[in-house]
């Protein structure tokens, strides 16, 4: 490895760590503004990161990739559909935080890789290692299990991990790059932010002014990690950032049980034991298998 492409890969870890980081820390935040109805507190997310993102778009002079992307009726189409399901994503997240559920949507971010991989076999016809299919079996039985033991499924982390899966899934169909994207999908959003605010009211500018600072800061919080997560993917080899995604459940996984209390017991270790021991499959049989055929006579 070059120095040139040494010092790419440390900018990119940098990059993926701060993404990570942020959306590790992100129930910090939420809980921050959780006296705000969280419909509310989409609509805001929602018109701020619209607002930084046009600015950025601006600056990174990026309007014709907006407008050759807005007039491919196929690529709006698919855009017009991913907001409605990114918009899904964060109004549940930002429940799951209100409602003391942090827990439950570690768990939802934790199974979303293998949820990504069963929708590669069942939409986009890639196949499945036995390794990947012992991982996303030893995932059912973790979630399974917690059905069994509280009498209904953890549809809250079920939720988060199949938006985000099927968000990532049309997003790879969708012709147009990260920015430009998430723009036009903030954008298709606004109309529908604005009515909530109307219809609803706001807070902001009725309370106190570090409330109405945060509500502002929804901007930044959900559009910088994103584009940080961009320059991470293209500096990184998706093994190396594949590692890295796992530190953001693990940082809510922390927070859910050190810093707001939530209930840990005994069916939650069966359930994470069988989460993490398929992350570990996942994570570690291709690594494995590489070493294995390196190590066959020619």
């Amino acid at each position: 490895m070059t120095e040139i492409d040494a010092q790419r890969t440390r900018t990119g870890m940098l990059y993926a760590l701060a993404t990570f980081g942020a959306w590790g820390l992100n129930p910090f935040y939420f809980k921050a503004v959780d006296e705000i109805p969280a419909l509310e507190v989409l609509a805001h997310r929602v018109v701020w990161s619209s607002l930084l993102l046009g600015l950025l778009i601006w600056w990174g002079g990026q309007w014709r990739y907006v407008v050759l992307a807005a007039s491919t009726r196929r690529t709006l189409a698919t855009l017009m559909l991913t907001s409605l399901i990114i918009g899904c994503n964060w109004l549940i997240y930002i429940h799951a935080v209100d409602s003391n559920q942090v827990l439950e949507s570690s768990l939802g971010y934790f199974i979303n890789p293998l949820v990504n991989i069963l929708f590669g076999r069942l939409f986009l016809g890639e196949r499945l290692t036995r390794a990947q299919m012992a991982a996303v079996a030893l995932a059912g039985a973790g979630v399974l299990n917690l059905a069994i033991v509280y009498g209904e499924m953890p549809w809250l982390a079920l939720g988060l991990a199949g938006t985000f899966a099927t968000y990532g899934l049309l997003r790879k169909l969708a012709r147009v790059e990260a920015l430009p994207g998430l723009f036009i999908e903030t954008l298709l959003l606004f109309p529908a932010a604005l009515v909530v605010i109307l219809v609803m009211g706001t807070r902001f500018g009725q309370m106190d002014r570090m409330t109405d600072l945060l509500l502002v800061l929804a901007g930044p919080v959900t559009a910088l990690p994103l584009l940080w997560f961009t320059q991470a993917a293209r500096r990184l080899k998706l093994s190396v950032l594949g590692f890295f995604q796992y530190l953001a459940p693990s940082c809510q996984f922390l927070l859910a049980i050190f810093a707001f209390g939530e209930q840990f017991g005994p069916a939650h270790y069966v359930t994470f034991a069988c989460i993490w021991a398929a992350i570990a499959i996942f994570t570690l049989a291709p690594c494995l298998a590489r070493q294995s055929k390196i190590g066959l006579p020619p």
